[in-house]
């Protein structure tokens, strides 16, 4: 600064006197002060290059820690520190540029191989030429249809009523099957309970008395008609005759509630009534049957688990020590008229028969019974109860006057012709049970519609005695209901009496 001081503080050193003079001499007429900056231009060191930025050490750990003796840690004022020289970095040589017509070339890309020439496919031969369709000959042209008159044209017809059907309702259930409606002197008129009776032939003509005569000659002839104590008569003598062979009776229907186990006890007690022994009635219901609780006295609890579980020690007897060992098994009624084969009453040890064990027990009871009345359960698809049906000699299809209850039977009678059992279907007995006192208007249809799918139709009436769902006990039955199963208990057993 002024040339006495420098920007440090410092005085400067005078510049010698020849320096001006050479200056002066050197510049020409320029100014001193422009010469000395060209001079100082001149006589100034290059510029250093730029230094980089310092590094940052990388931490000691302690920041006040003492500068070590014999160095000063203070710099003097003014002057830089020195720092390491960056490491020189090998400039990669600039190659010269190809140039091919002013424009820069760059190296060819390789050349790949061709691709090998595949086999062409092979010409298939052309499709034949087809001969064209023959030409058919033309239709003939039909003759125009006649014009036909205007509605007016045609004369006015009064509308006719069609009459009303006569058939009854149950026609649906029939499905086409019809048997041969029964002769007016069947001998099965009589059973339908004071139903519709036909027209009796008028009497043929008594003869007029003659004198007696000689031996070898006729007498007189005399007619009587027939009374209802004589059709009972007959009716008891069927149930005395012999039946050839033990004879099994299956009481069904699919539905619940339609007397089937009342039907059984009572077919048993009337027959064993009239013939006095031989005569058993078998719960076979697989849910939990009621026969054994309202027939029989229960003087023991065995029911057909228990005979099933010794049925192998009770075959091989015989004779008299069989009637002994299986009476033990057996339930009576109390004036001892039939026996009772209880089905098995607790649900906890219900279990279904197969058909083996079925034919075993059937086998067994025919050895010791005439007549069986099997009271079966409700499902038909069980092999239990197709086997009793395959082994019954007669049907009983047991209903009330209710719709329901009557397609649950025809039903029933069609599933039987499926099976190819249409036999047993066809000589199969009716019997309408009456739950309520009077006669229904429902009754008469039914007792028309099962006449052509069964062999007969019975009717039993109501009786109070039956009402409470109790024991049921034969002689406390009213008359009428007695002589209703008599004759019912002759048209089941009559096609096998001699």
């Amino acid at each position: 600064m002024e040339g006495s001081e420098t920007g440090w503080g410092q005085p400067a050193e005078p510049a010698p006197r020849w320096r001006a003079l050479l200056d002066r001499a050197r510049f020409g007429g320029r100014g001193v002060e422009q010469a000395a900056v060209e001079r100082h231009a001149e006589e100034a060191p290059p510029p250093r290059p730029a230094e980089p930025l310092p590094r940052r050490a990388s931490g000691s750990g302690y920041s006040g820690r003492v500068a070590p003796v014999g160095q000063s840690a203070d710099r003097p004022y003014g002057a830089e520190p020195g720092y390491r020289a960056e490491p020189s970095y090998r400039v990669e040589p600039v190659r010269p540029a190809q140039t091919y017509g002013g424009q820069p070339t760059y190296p060819a890309e390789p050349t790949y191989p061709a691709e090998p020439a595949y086999p062409t496919e092979p010409a298939y031969p052309t499709e034949p030429a087809y001969p064209a369709e023959r030409a058919y000959p033309a239709e003939p042209a039909y003759p125009a249809e006649p014009a036909y008159r205007s509605e007016a044209a045609y004369p006015v017809v009064p509308e006719q009523r069609r009459p009303e059907p006569t058939e009854s309702r149950y026609t649906l259930l029939d499905n086409g099957y019809r048997h041969a409606p029964p002769p007016v002197e069947s001998r099965y008129a009589l059973l339908d309970n004071v139903g519709y009776q036909p027209p009796a032939p008028p009497p043929p003509p008594v003869p007029t008395p003659k004198p007696p005569t000689m031996a070898g000659r006729p007498g007189r002839i005399e007619w009587r008609a027939q009374s209802a104590e004589s059709d009972l008569e007959r009716a008891a003598a069927v149930l005395r005759r012999d039946l050839g062979t033990p004879r099994v009776i299956a009481f069904a229907n699919p539905k619940g509630g339609v007397h089937k186990t009342t039907a059984t006890v009572l077919a048993a007690a009337t027959v064993g009534s009239v013939r006095g022994r031989g005569v058993l009635a078998w719960d076979d219901n697989e849910l939990r049957g009621t026969l054994g609780l309202r027939a029989g006295s229960a003087r023991h609890a065995r029911t057909i688990r228990h005979l099933v579980a010794d049925l192998v020690q009770i075959e091989i007897r015989e004779g008299p020590e069989l009637l002994e060992i299986l009476d033990d098994y057996l339930r009576h009624a109390s004036d001892g008229s039939y026996d009772v084969l209880a089905g098995e009453e607790s649900p906890r040890f219900a279990q279904r028969l197969d058909q083996f064990t079925v034919k075993r027990v059937l086998e067994l009871l025919r050895r010791t019974h005439d007549v069986i009345c099997v009271d079966t359960g409700n499902n038909v698809e069980s092999p239990n109860w197709r086997t009793v049906m395959q082994a019954a000699d007669q049907l009983v299809v047991t209903t009330v006057p209710r719709e329901d209850a009557a397609f649950s039977a025809d039903w029933m009678l069609d599933l039987l012709h499926e099976e190819g059992m249409g036999e047993l279907a066809d000589n199969a007995v009716t019997l309408i049970s009456c739950p309520t006192p009077g006669r229904l208007p429902i009754q008469a249809d039914l007792e028309r519609h099962f006449a052509t799918r069964t062999r007969a139709v019975t009717v039993v009436p109501y009786d109070p005695a039956l009402e409470t769902g109790s024991s049921i006990e034969y002689h406390q039955l009213q008359a009428e209901t007695r002589q209703a199963w008599l004759r019912a208990a002759s048209a089941m057993l009559e096609p096998f009496a001699r």
